[in-house]
């Protein structure tokens, strides 16, 4: 059996027009064999790597899993690590970022549309501070 994998880039934030290349394009492999999807940019505060999987049949994403500066075990998701995936590269630094995903043993659930996604971290600068004297409060009104 033959298994066909296209490959396909995105990026969080066009207004930039940051440049995220993405290689092969596409791939044909046999059952049994590994492939390496691989994912680059040049902006140094893209230090968020995500990347997706689209079904053939499908129109919606799934989250294979993303690095924060850098790829961790727990990158991929669950459904994902049980089949095969993994995430390595080096998202940290003010420099070009780099990741590939790599999938073992492929078989045909393999064939699927991969698209790599890169994005400035999320995050609010100052978070709210948890209610200190919501115990004492509740504590106080028994």
């Amino acid at each position: 059996m033959i298994i066909c994998l296209l490959c396909y880039f995105l990026t969080a934030d066009l207004s930039l027009g940051i440049q995220v290349h993405q290689s092969p394009f596409a791939l044909i492999r046999k059952v049994g064999e590994q492939v390496q999807l691989v994912c680059n940019h040049g902006q140094g505060d893209y230090r968020v790597m995500l990347w997706y999987q689209q079904r053939p049949g499908e129109d919606a994403l799934q989250l294979i899993g993303y690095g924060y500066v850098e790829f961790k075990n727990d990158s991929v998701e669950e459904p994902f690590r049980k089949k095969h995936f993994n995430l390595a590269g080096d998202l940290s630094g003010n420099k070009a970022k780099n990741g590939s995903l790599f999938i073992r043993n492929l078989n045909a659930e393999h064939t699927a549309t991969y698209f790599c996604a890169a994005s400035k971290p999320q995050y609010i600068k100052y978070p709210p501070a948890p209610d200190k004297n919501l115990l004492h409060s509740i504590l106080n009104s028994v």
